[in-house]
């Protein structure tokens, strides 16, 4: 085995050992209080404190009843445990919006990656991984126990945990004060909180990097574009007077969705945008639009739950025998999203024969199914974290057949497999540093292309499934906020084109350009921004690569991002 790709597990499993014992998987350390704005510790691990901070933030009026939760907002606070308390008197704070149907805890390994090679240089920054205003929806409690059974009790059967009944997945009708929540109120809440943490202008301006992953990008385009005090005559409320620089993860920094091809599925339940912006927010404000953005497989609040439930199990017991898919409730929405994902032809997907829970399979199996880019055909939800080992695989030729997408596009271009032998042998998973070993199978398609190899693979398996199983914010938005793409795709009607006050502000400040090689981008990457491109990632792996990869040197996006930190310019 490669000896630096050995010497990363062992401190990987060292600092999720020590993540264990401060009680980082459950959040039961304390919380201080002042005033409208709290604090409270996840856990420290490899010379980084990560906390949990919320700022009261009340919505207007006018967005109508909602939930009290929602007049907060949060972020995942990740910082050098040897630097400042204070983030006034860091090096530098980057500043990250995720992107679509993301949440704050998808940035958890670049966070700490970031922050950790910092540290190894002398400088102590800290990485704010935002979360929207939408995720106040989202109920932790079952996942938070860190059992499968208990969490898929709670959410589908109805059982209390500590005294609580899950509401339930809030449906439309309940959800009229999202009808409001587009971009311009999502970049009100960056500065609300970017001014409420950091009170100097000056020193926003001096030690702040603005950015994000996907539509995140878009999002720091608009922030960086708009005014905050109604008068465009004073500039430092504007957005590019709050950030010293941007950075864009496998996006750009604009206010237009071009670049994010394939990152909306097809079937999502998006309004026609060609009615104009007055029937679509007519539509969403009388609810006859769905006022979040929902698809009938796997992105949806019910679905994109199981990813959470997935990552405990990888997390609590990695190598032991899945029984998840046969301990869900078997209805409409869980069947359909199974057979799209673990069906290797079209036959398979209308039998519904052999099913998920006809193979055997590891916790970190089922994660990996669902996540890996072998595995799981949409592109923007791929990620590189190995692949099936035990067992024979054959290729999944659904949705679409392996070999036939030329461009990136909607389903990606890596090969699919999936296990061959239901009632067969126990599948286990083979963690992205054990790709290309001596014992690896080098498991090949039906035509003779090898579905990996160690150059493509850069994820690892248990640092994916602590970000997706354990955070207080959650990798996923269940509840994605239909206007704020809609607003974007309607971006030259007058609504939406006046909140472009400061359009020199795109430019005004230097921008780093990161994207992965097997991106959305792939194919089309804009030279002019001289990228920074991390070969062999997929959409994810920007946000979730392991900080040593298999060629022995340093994740690129990280050292990356480090260095634009030292000097933007």
């Amino acid at each position: 085995m490669n000896t630096s790709r050995s010497r990363a597990r062992t401190w990987r499993t060292a600092a999720l050992a020590a993540l264990l014992t401060t009680g980082a998987f459950t959040g039961s350390a304390s919380a201080s209080v002042e005033g409208a704005r709290t604090e409270t510790a996840v856990g420290s691990a490899g010379g980084v404190t990560e906390t949990v901070v919320r700022v009261k933030a009340p919505l207007p009026a006018s967005f109508g009843a909602r939930p009290a939760a929602c007049d907060w907002l949060s972020y995942l606070r990740y910082r050098s445990s040897a630097g400042p308390a204070s983030s006034a008197d860091a090096d530098r704070v980057l500043v990250a919006q995720p992107g679509i149907l993301e949440g704050a805890g998808a940035f958890d390994s670049v966070a700490r990656n970031t922050v950790t090679r910092a540290a190894q240089q002398g400088r102590h920054i800290e990485f704010w991984a935002l979360d929207r205003r939408s995720n106040c929806l989202e109920d932790h409690t079952g996942t938070a126990t860190g059992d499968q059974h208990t969490a898929v009790d709670y959410y589908y059967r109805g059982k209390q945990v500590g005294g609580r009944t899950f509401a339930g997945f809030v449906g439309n009708g309940r959800l009229g004060w999202m009808a409001g929540l587009g971009i311009e109120q999502t970049v009100r809440d960056q500065y609300d909180l970017l001014a409420a943490e950091l009170p100097d202008q000056r020193v926003r301006k001096d030690k702040v990097l603005c950015g994000g992953h996907s539509l995140g990008g878009v999002i720091t385009g608009y922030f960086a574009a708009a005014d905050f005090d109604g008068n465009p005559a004073t500039t430092a409320d504007a957005g590019q007077n709050q950030c010293a620089g941007y950075f864009a993860l496998d996006t750009t920094v604009s206010t237009s969705l071009a670049d994010l091809s394939g990152s909306i599925p097809d079937d999502t339940n998006l309004p026609d945008t060609g009615l104009g912006y007055g029937v679509v927010q007519a539509g969403l404000d009388s609810g006859l639009f769905p006022r979040t953005l929902s698809a009938p497989v796997l992105l949806n609040p019910e679905t994109m739950t199981l990813l959470a439930i997935a990552g405990v199990g990888a997390v609590q017991d990695p190598d032991g025998e899945a029984d998840l898919p046969s301990y869900l409730p078997q209805n409409t929405n869980i069947e359909a999203t199974n057979r799209f994902l673990f069906s290797k032809d079209t036959a398979t997907f209308l039998t519904g024969s052999p099913a998920v829970k006809d193979f055997r399979l590891t916790n970190e199996a089922v994660l990996g199914a669902l996540m890996d880019d072998q595995s799981v055909p949409l592109a923007f939800l791929q990620s590189s974290v190995g692949f099936f080992d035990g067992g024979p695989v054959t290729d999944k030729n659904f949705p679409v057949t392996n070999g036939s997408s030329a461009q990136p596009g909607l389903f990606g271009t890596e090969y699919k497999a999936i296990p061959a032998v239901p009632h067969g042998p126990l599948y286990t998973w083979r963690d992205y540093d054990r790709v290309g070993d001596a014992d690896d199978p080098g498991y090949k398609s039906s035509d003779g292309t090898p579905f990996t190899a160690a150059g493509k693979e850069v994820t690892d398996i248990q640092e994916l499934a602590r970000s997706m199983g354990t955070q207080p914010l959650d990798f996923t938005e269940q509840y994605f906020p239909t206007k704020l793409v809609t607003d974007i795709q309607l971006s030259t009607s007058p609504q939406v084109k006046r909140l472009v006050v400061h359009p020199d502000g795109l430019t005004a400040n230097p921008t780093l350009t990161v994207l992965a090689g097997d991106g959305l981008l792939a194919g089309r990457v804009p030279a002019e921004l001289h990228p920074v491109v991390a070969d062999g990632y997929q959409h994810l792996d920007v946000l979730t690569a392991a900080p040593v990869q298999n060629n022995g040197r340093p994740e690129p996006v990280s050292t990356a991002l480090t260095e634009f930190a030292r000097d933007p310019r």
